[in-house]
């Protein structure tokens, strides 16, 4: 299996399975010289471990992390600092039931990954769905946070939920403190108790649905990224549909820009006392490629949980038809989850961007 590994300067690889012992990941390319320890990565990985609230997979998986290699600390260090070798990180698994998916071992869930492992591979770990589980994606977050010791704190990388199945919050009441009191990562206070009543009901439906995930980056720098093939937007895009059931991503106004006339889009500007200053941001940060200086954002769409209770038509590995229902402990809505596994992808694109940036400009 190849492409394991994700940017070119600052490299993460990922590895493990979701029913393995464990799994993690290799950070090549941090500079030396940076404090780290594991307390600076545990609130991150906590945002997205399973079993946080009933709306998400009820696995208990405390996704402690251990910091393996890569970090050196003595009396002149005073404290753990990176020394630019490979940072290697470790999560255990530690409340796998791999025998909650005996009932699927030869058959195909319709919407996951099944099937095409099979077709490529030959061989499919049908517990959980080793690599193509979500699972994965606890070593990304931890990951990205060595990527935000890099960016360091004036760059602030925010993720919030604005729509989970059909129902959209309120725009004029996003406050981003609210992100942070309720198990949505909704910055609008007056959806949450809709949100809470509909994925009761689809867990009694033994059904799942999608969600619409928001990222906004402030305090990027003007100059980022490359005019054609490292576009920012397009490696960031890349990294957001790398996500376990992604389908969509847009940046800034996205399809909406297909409607607009080009005086509306165009993000007029004008003198500020530090350069210049936009009047709009429907390019959502990003021009040709490169920063601007503005508020990166984007968005994301998830589609429902593929892993689902609710009896449909599949095929088997000798491509016999039968039906398929799902056991075991799976999010109704994996969008929830995909809040912080996003802004981790973005810290680790955005990461590899400073360093080549650097690298070329000094």
């Amino acid at each position: 299996m190849s492409n394991n590994t994700f940017g070119r300067l600052f490299r993460v690889t990922t590895w493990g399975e979701s029913h393995g012992p464990a799994l993690g990941a290799i950070v090549d390319g941090c500079p030396a010289g940076l404090r780290l320890d594991e307390g600076m990565i545990q609130p991150w990985l906590d945002k997205r471990r399973p079993g946080s609230s009933r709306h998400v997979s009820p696995r208990q998986e405390a996704d402690q992390v251990q910091i393996l290699s890569g970090t050196f600390s003595d009396d002149r260090t005073n404290g753990p600092v990176t020394t630019g070798a490979p940072i290697s990180l470790m999560i255990e698994n530690t409340d796998a039931r791999s025998k909650d998916y005996s009932d699927i071992r030869d058959k195909w869930r319709p919407g996951h990954a099944d099937y095409t492992y099979d077709a490529k591979y030959g061989v499919r770990d049908y517990r959980g769905g080793g690599r193509s589980s979500a699972r994965e994606t606890a070593a990304r977050v931890a990951a990205g946070a060595i990527a935000r010791q890099i960016l360091g704190p004036e760059i602030l990388i925010r993720g919030a939920l604005i729509q989970l199945g059909d129902k959209t919050i309120d725009r004029s009441s996003w406050d981003w403190d609210e992100t942070g009191r309720n198990p949505f990562f909704s910055p609008d206070a007056g959806i949450v108790e809709m949100w809470e009543a509909d994925l009761d009901q689809l867990r009694r439906d033994g059904s799942s649905t999608g969600a619409i995930v928001e990222l906004h980056v402030t305090g990027l720098p003007a100059g980022w990224g490359e005019p054609v093939y490292g576009k920012l937007d397009a490696e960031l895009a890349g990294a957001m549909m790398s996500i376990p059931a992604a389908k969509g991503v847009e940046i800034g106004a996205g399809f909406a820009a297909a409607a607009m006339r080009g005086e509306e889009a165009a993000d007029e500007m004008r003198a500020g006392e530090d350069g210049p200053e936009f009047l709009s941001n429907h390019n959502g940060g990003v021009l040709g490629g490169i920063s601007t200086g503005q508020d990166l954002v984007l968005r994301i769409a998830i589609k429902p949980t593929s892993s689902i209770r609710t009896e449909r038509k599949t095929l088997d590995r000798d491509f016999n038809e039968t039906t398929i229902s799902t056991k075991g402990r799976h999010d109704p809505c994996v969008g929830i989850r995909a809040v912080p596994v996003a802004e981790a992808m973005a810290a680790i694109v955005l990461a590899d961007q400073m360093l080549r940036h650097r690298g070329q400009m000094g």
